[in-house]
């Protein structure tokens, strides 16, 4: 597979999605925004690529989409980021408890959590949408196809219409970008 395959492949999957998931995107800014406006916060964790894509996109609410247009920061926190809590954690009482633990001493009811796993099947962001539902805080799902275990946790799922990981991260950096707009823009500041 040639670098235009790719390139064209992926810009296939984000136009399916924009078909696909922007009502979704939509139900999902303007959950965070509700939650903003009351006091909440935004919460976001992932694996891999996905922890990588919870750091950028706190950082997007928290400094600004776009430096051109400076407003308040938005309180978000990605719970990937704490590496003495992640590793004193996991060496204790194992990996997988890493995000529930975090959003079950952070997280208070009328907060958001963003749960990315392009499988759907992480176990650790699984057990923090548990832990979320239970602390009546709203989940967004980013995930991949059918959106796995963790599609039936969650409050919104925006299920990325592919199998390819790289296509699904792709696809979810550019549904966090459009989230994060759409939440300044009903926030007042686009």
């Amino acid at each position: 597979m040639t670098i235009k395959d790719l390139l064209l492949e992926s810009a296939a999957v984000k136009t399916r999605t924009a078909h696909e998931l922007t009502d979704k995107a939509e139900e999902a800014a303007m959950a965070i925004v509700a939650s903003l406006q009351q006091g909440g916060k935004l919460m976001l964790c992932g694996n891999g690529g996905s922890a990588g894509d919870s750091q950028h996109l706190a950082a997007e609410f928290v400094a600004t989409l776009d430096h051109r247009n400076p407003r308040d920061g938005l309180a978000a926190i990605a719970l990937t980021t704490d590496t003495s809590l992640i590793t004193a954690f996991s060496n204790d009482f194992g990996f997988e408890g890493i995000y529930d633990r975090q959003v079950q001493t952070l997280g208070k009811s009328g907060d958001v959590l963003i749960a990315i796993s392009t499988s759907g099947n992480s176990e650790n962001v699984i057990r923090a949408a548990h832990v979320a539902r239970e602390k009546g805080i709203i989940v967004i799902a980013m995930t991949g196809e059918d959106g796995g275990k963790l599609g039936a946790l969650s409050d919104i799922l925006l299920n990325v219409p592919s199998s390819k990981t790289m296509h699904i991260q792709e696809a979810h950096i550019a549904l966090g970008h459009a989230i994060t707009a759409s939440v300044e823009t009903h926030m007042g500041y686009l």
